[in-house]
């Protein structure tokens, strides 16, 4: 791999020739040679510079989107020749929260039996709080949340970014409103997850700002998945905070509708966890394929 370009990789996303020189671990003047380089290698600027800022020139844009085609290779070779040098019969013990083992996951899993069909995969479902426990009393070996308690014990990863929208069915007189706000929220009837689930967490952390707190809102049903608010939702005039990555179908079949609420944008992190220390190869390879699958660098 040409280093000029993992360079360059660098500065575009960051679009700052300091903070890539620290990412990298080499001295901002060989970040500024590298990039040299590669302008003159072509004859052509990646970078414009206004003072301390810098960004992309549509030569730079087009050289960044090619480079990620570059390194997505690199990244399938490397977990090809792992899979061929790894063990790869045995089982992997999963846990996923429930959003993510209804919408997120099973794409995922597809491909990596695709890849390595001797690994069998026991996928586990439960709420982040369910999940955290199976692990640190080692029953999975992998987990992927919604939440994060920030255990000790547990390493926490960035997956993937999901975004939790206030939803309502298509008939609800409500979508007549242009947009909701904080007294509206307090005379809505919602339909919740259960104690437990990293989505209440979220949305509990979410609604400080507004000096709102759960028990000032009208609850009127718990549940314990995503899909049973959904149903719930369907047949009452209820709301609910749900992921955008579950209500896909929903939205285009114009069932559900997303109501905007004023100066509040609910968004998060799904986790890999793994116990603290280093992962046993089985679980490397299938966090890499991850890494792969959404094109993220894990």
């Amino acid at each position: 791999m040409d280093f000029r370009l993992k360079v360059f990789f660098t500065v575009a996303n960051r679009l700052s020739f300091t903070k890539a020189a620290k990412e990298l671990f080499i001295t901002q003047p060989a970040i500024s040679k590298h990039i040299h380089e590669l302008e003159e290698q072509y004859k052509i600027k990646f970078f414009e510079r206004n003072g301390s800022k810098i960004s992309l020139t549509n030569a730079g844009e087009l050289l960044l989107k090619h480079t990620k085609n570059i390194f997505e290779v690199y990244r399938e070779i490397d977990f090809d020749m792992s899979a061929l040098i790894n063990q790869q019969r045995g089982l992997l013990r999963l846990g996923a929260s429930t959003t993510i083992s209804q919408y997120i996951i099973p794409p995922l899993l597809a491909r990596f039996h695709q890849k390595l069909q001797e690994i069998k995969v026991n996928l586990l479902n439960g709420n982040t709080e369910q999940i955290e426990k199976a692990l640190l009393n080692k029953e999975i070996e992998i987990g992927i949340v919604e939440g994060q308690s920030k255990n000790q014990s547990i390493k926490y990863t960035e997956f993937l970014k999901d975004e939790l929208v206030l939803v309502c069915n298509s008939k609800n007189p409500l979508i007549s409103k242009e947009q909701v706000n904080q007294e509206d929220l307090k005379s809505m009837r919602f339909v919740m997850r259960e104690q437990g689930s990293g989505t209440l967490e979220v949305i509990e952390y979410a609604l400080k700002p507004f000096e709102i707190n759960l028990s000032q809102l009208t609850i009127e049903m718990q549940l314990g998945s995503t899909e049973s608010i959904k149903s719930y939702l369907m047949n009452s005039d209820c709301v609910a905070f749900i992921s955008i990555h579950a209500i896909e179908k929903e939205l285009k079949n114009n069932e559900l509708v997303i109501l905007d609420i004023d100066n509040l944008v609910i968004e998060r992190f799904f986790y890999i966890i793994t116990l603290q220390g280093k992962a046993d190869a089985l679980s490397e390879l299938f966090i890499k394929n991850i890494g792969n699958y959404y094109n993220l660098k894990l």
